[in-house]
């Protein structure tokens, strides 16, 4: 299946000829060290897990209105589009709890991934570049990054000694959703004070889509959002300590429920430190703390109904020691804790609390021209329910809820990676992971109607933790100003926590009726599962020609499948290719891009097929000559230039909102 997959690949990017690339590695000039997955810093083709970059550069050419989409073009990442206001990362198939979103290396605590409508608390016009991760980061990050790691990087607090003013303002208009936006941020430094300072304003209209839709317009869609940041650090030769404030506020409609809208609050503070260069075997010491106050309200027909509030800490410290033979590496401990709660009538889950202690070992070594990897995680959870809640119809007398209880969990991770120079021009880089993942606090405690999924979920407060081991090798090629790369992955699971039909109906109410009950029951249940894919990228220069042409082509697809019974999971993307054709002249960029999605077909007993969709989509951007130290940049972006219809196979929503119609964007910025 997987070579057909590749020949289909390959076969789609030869059709897409011409085509604009989404990846940063397209972009010249990536910054060198990439800080997530290697707690040591390392250059991007020293990696051992597969890494992508979104830098300023490439924000700018492919940022959305939502962390998910705009990573969601990324080899190997799509995106669970619950229409354009809530959008969380999907890595290799897997999503929710199993994707780790980090700001700057920090939890991003929100309750993204409890609801598909539930938007996450960072702002692509806030953040200055991205990381993702793909494959299991369970060592540095916990068992919930199995599917990979999306670290959006803002330098609120600044690590390194600035030296005088800097900032910059942009404005964009346009887009299928009308957007109307203005952010910017400044920073100063001097004498090793340095300051921070962001903000940013949003609104959108409800999304146009193709008229072939049988709709104009996404219903309930429009939104606005806000926020900033001030931060602020002392920072020299051998370290910095810094603090930063921020706040994010969305009211949005949630595409769903034609008269449901969200109003969001999220404030957080991040302390942040490092020693470098020390004596002595410990030779360095990073230091994060981070505390978050949530706060979300759901409002039917303007009047408030549910409210959602989440209250937590995250620690993290590191240590890096002085070489011990060949092996240097870190050890670290993390520590998380939060507390939710739901009040009203859709609180699908109980109040909880959620704590998270761990300990951690990297190291890395060279024997000659092989490099390797190593080390090992110890993590320790526990989660209280409060229990309570309404009565059940189903046994009166009884709260929904039950009784307040508590499950603790001891999850370790392991893995080994090795990266081998096959030449000048190949190396080949493998990496063998086992992890385990706590359930949720959803996955263990969920009783009740879910509005955004139109189901009544069900938890299972027996369920063991997850467990899987991972294999993942890529084939790189760099050859001047070519590169490439090719890889395959398989992930298996003993018991992968699927929410799933159990072919009970219920009522609003929670009463179980099979012959007239409205809602579907979806069971939090174990099965044993497996993810085997591939993903493919390439960038070529093809000339000097009155400037410089080049060609990247990317393709990638995953097969998941119940062990047992060989049946589909759901919400699976299909296998996708893209090829892309970027000219650059002096002060002039233009690129053409066409992607493509087949359609999915495999589908489990509760899903459709999906169909296929090719778009094509333009870009050009032109520098201003600068004046009084001001430099400009107009930039023009057309997306699905031909209008055609297309829906996400990842989508509870693909029906109901497609993906957007035929649109153009406007952007100018000014750097100082």
């Amino acid at each position: 299946m997987l070579t057909h997959s590749l020949r289909s690949a390959v076969a789609a990017a030869s059709f897409v000829s011409f085509s604009v690339p989404v990846l940063a590695q397209a972009i010249p000039n990536l910054p060198a060290v990439v800080v997530t997955g290697n707690p040591l810093g390392s250059d991007l083709s020293d990696l051992v897990s597969p890494v992508s970059v979104m830098d300023d550069h490439a924000l700018r050419l492919h940022g959305a209105s939502t962390l998910g989409e705009t990573v969601g073009n990324l080899p190997g990442v799509s995106s669970t589009w619950f229409g354009p206001n809530a959008s969380r990362p999907v890595i290799r198939g897997l999503d929710g709890d199993r994707v780790r979103i980090l700001g700057n290396g920090g939890a991003s605590l929100d309750a993204s991934s409890l609801s598909y409508d539930h938007a996450v608390t960072i702002d692509p016009l806030a953040i200055e570049r991205v990381e993702v991760v793909r494959g299991p980061a369970a060592l540095m990050y916990g068992g919930n990054a199995v599917g990979g790691v999306v670290n959006a990087i803002d330098n609120r607090i600044p690590q390194y000694a600035l030296d005088g003013a800097s900032g910059r303002v942009e404005t964009m208009l346009g887009g299928a959703d009308s957007t109307r936006s203005l952010s910017g941020r400044g920073e100063f430094g001097a004498s090793g004070f340095n300051l921070h300072v962001d903000g940013f304003r949003r609104s959108t209209s409800d999304t146009r889509v193709p008229d072939s839709t049988g709709m104009s317009r996404i219903r309930n869609s429009a939104a606005h959002s806000d926020g900033g940041a001030l931060g602020g650090s002392f920072a020299g030769d051998h370290g910095y300590l810094g603090l930063s404030y921020s706040q994010f506020n969305s009211d949005y409609g949630t595409v769903a429920e034609p008269t449901v809208t969200i109003g969001m609050r999220s404030e957080r503070w991040d302390l942040a430190g490092e020693a470098r260069d020390l004596d002595g075997f410990i030779t360095g010491v990073k230091a994060h703390f981070g505390h978050t106050d949530y706060d979300h309200t759901e409002f039917d027909d303007g009047a408030p109904a549910t409210r959602f509030l989440t209250q937590g800490n995250d620690f993290r410290l590191e240590a890096s020691h002085a070489p011990i033979g060949p092996l240097r590496g870190v050890i670290g401990l993390q520590a998380d804790s939060s507390d939710f709660s739901a009040l009203g009538d859709e609180a699908f889950v109980p109040a909880t609390a959620t704590d998270t202690r761990a300990l951690f070992l990297f190291e890395e070594m060279r024997l000659g021209a092989l490099r390797l990897t190593f080390g090992g995680r110890l993590e320790r959870v526990k989660i209280a329910s409060d229990g309570g809640g309404p009565d059940d119809l189903n046994a009166p007398g009884n709260a929904r809820f039950g009784d307040g209880q508590e499950r603790r969990f001891t999850a370790r991770s392991a893995a080994f990676g090795a990266i081998y120079p096959l030449n000048e021009v190949l190396s080949l880089a493998g990496q063998l992971a086992h992890t385990e993942r706590a359930p949720t606090f959803y996955e263990l405690y969920a009783n009740g109607p879910h509005a955004a999924t139109g189901n009544y979920e069900l938890g299972d407060a027996t369920l063991d933790k997850e467990q899987s081991n991972s294999l993942d090798v890529q084939l790189r090629l760099k050859l001047g100003e070519h590169s490439a790369s090719f890889g395959v992955f398989h992930s298996r699971f003993r018991n992968y926590i699927a929410l799933a039909g159990s072919g009970n109906s219920r009522d609003e109410d929670g009463l179980i009726n099979n012959v007239g009950g409205e809602l579907p029951e979806f069971v939090y249940q174990a099965v044993p599962a497996k993810f085997t894919g591939f993903e493919a990228q390439a960038h070529l220069l093809l000339c000097h020609c009155a400037g410089e042409l080049h060609l990247d082509l990317q393709a990638d697809a995953v097969r998941a499948s119940n062990r047992d019974t060989g049946e589909a999971l759901p919400r699976i993307p299909p296998m996708r290719a893209l090829a892309a054709l970027n000219w650059q002249h002096d002060a002039l960029l233009t690129r053409l891009e066409v992607q493509g999605a087949r359609r999915q077909e495999r589908v489990d007993t509760n899903g459709s097929p999906t169909a296929g969709y090719t778009l094509v989509n333009a870009f050009a951007s032109y520098r201003l000559p600068g004046a009084g130290g001001m430099n400009w940049e107009a930039w023009l972006r057309g997306n699905n230039l031909f209008d055609v219809e297309a829906r996400s196979a990842v989508s509870f929503l693909k029906d109901l909102a497609p993906l957007p119609g035929r649109s153009v964007m406007a952007g100018l910025r000014a750097d100082f």
